[in-house]
């Protein structure tokens, strides 16, 4: 197979977006949109893949080298257009003798079986689009061939062009060698004074070269330039992740409250109830109910357990088969073996819970001392009763007791009862006494 590398585009200002965050680090099923561009490049087994990248972001340039390293970076400065932000990668993609697809950092649905087609042929493919509207849009302009004419802008397009509805997504690939050599030929003599990627299509036919479209769903090419087409990829982002689980035989009552992240990992069987919210990380085994109005993030959930109502289960909750989380339970850092349960009003942070294990209503895991976290062992069979403080680091053994009320801060041995509360103190008469004076007083407006 001929060697690949994707050119991606997030150089833009983003100034529509009107947020402190870069447009192409806003996120689209919990991720990055310039990682789904990333993700996409991978997918096609692109070898080298460069971010071209604004002086203006340092943001974004960290998050590529973070992701890629320093030599996936190429910066356009200043920004003269999308042909001369192609350009500003040619030094990055020296001694590349493969096929270059050019994509953007701000179209997050684009996956990598979109762009697969664009690579097939020796000359320029651009990826175009039946649009519902075309208003806006360049056209493309085809032969009685299928091959490419021209992109005609939507502002320079005659009435029987405005009438045509294919149009140009900006996604383009070429041979590595051609397609430089045809940008170096773009000029510049147009309103904005910029160099437009799209004019590499006539001086390729000029040259000779193949030029020729392959389609997309309209959808799968969506930009982003603003809040209102964040919010819209997002809904379309949504739409596939519940059909696709629906189709694997996930159980959802109500999918459009659901939200799912772009790992989301449910197995036929399971059940999601409404309005639950998926971060990234989260895996759910076939036969788990995930209750009402809870939020997953960082967590597996194993067969057969339960989690919710309004449960809240954050990265490193790791429950096994038959586990149960119930209502305004909060599970952070915690292995919880199979059986084990905390089904009232608890936090349980940074531990190990045994199977079959009880944390009873109100318990806390006192994990932190301000400066370091510290592990709590709870082992099996354990019952812990209700409203408890295990202050960690501490260890309750196997078939192990706490009784409701303590503050436990040594290790309970195992089949032991430990019980940490002052001893109750009863005073006859005390209350009603108290009360008759405090009236006296309010009486006598004191």
């Amino acid at each position: 197979m001929t060697a690949r590398a994707a050119i991606i585009l997030a150089a833009g200002q983003g100034t529509r977006m009107k947020s402190p965050l870069p447009k192409v680090l806003h996120p689209v099923g919990g991720r990055a949109m310039l990682d789904h561009a990333i993700d996409a490049a991978e997918g096609l087994g692109c070898e080298r893949i460069v971010v071209v990248v604004g002086d203006h972001s340092p943001q974004v340039r960290a998050h590529v080298e973070a992701r890629l390293g320093a030599d996936a970076v190429a910066v356009q400065d200043p920004p003269l257009g999308t042909g001369h932000a192609v350009l500003a990668a040619k030094d990055a993609l020296a001694g590349f003798d493969g096929r270059v697809v050019v994509t953007y950092g701000d179209v997050p649905l684009l996956k990598a079986g979109d762009i697969e087609a664009a690579f097939g042929g020796d000359g320029v493919t651009v990826v175009g689009f039946e649009a519902r509207d075309p208003t806006g849009y360049g056209r493309l302009l085809t032969d009685a061939d299928g091959g490419l004419e021209a992109i005609v802008e939507h502002k320079e397009a005659t009435a029987d062009q405005l009438s045509i509805t294919l149009c140009n997504s900006g996604v383009m690939a070429a041979p590595a060698g051609l397609l430089f050599d045809l940008l170096a030929q773009v000029r510049n003599d147009n309103a904005k004074g910029e160099y437009y990627l799209t004019d590499v299509v006539a001086l390729a036919r000029a040259a000779g070269a193949s030029t020729r479209v392959t389609p997309a769903a309209e959808d799968a090419v969506m930009g982003v330039n603003a809040q209102a087409e964040l919010a819209q990829a997002e809904a379309l982002f949504q739409k596939v992740q519940r059909e696709t689980a629906l189709a694997a035989g996930v159980m959802m009552p109500a999918p459009d409250t659901v939200h799912f992240a772009w790992d989301t990992r449910i197995e036929g069987g399971a059940t999601v109830e409404p309005y639950v919210v998926f971060a990234p990380g989260v895996t759910v085994a076939a036969g788990a109910r995930i209750r009402a109005f809870s939020h997953l993030e960082g967590a597996a959930v194993g067969p057969g357990a339960e989690v919710g109502p309004y449960a809240r289960l954050r990265p490193g909750a790791d429950l096994g088969a038959r586990v149960k989380i119930g209502n305004f339970v909060e599970v952070k850092n915690v292995r919880m073996d199979d059986g084990a349960k905390a089904n009232h009003l608890a936090y349980l942070g940074d531990a190990a819970v045994g199977a079959g294990a009880n944390i009873g209503a109100g318990t806390i895991f006192c994990n932190y001392d301000g400066v370091f976290k510290h592990r709590t062992t709870v082992g099996e069979g354990a019952f812990v009763g209700s409203n408890s403080s295990l202050v960690a680091p501490v260890s309750i053994g196997a078939g192990a007791m706490v009784g409701s009320g303590s503050v436990v801060t040594q290790d309970v041995p195992d089949g032991a009862l430990a019980l940490a509360r002052a001893r109750q103190e009863v005073k006859p008469g005390w209350a009603a006494r108290f009360l008759a004076m405090m009236k006296a007083k309010k009486a006598a407006g004191k």
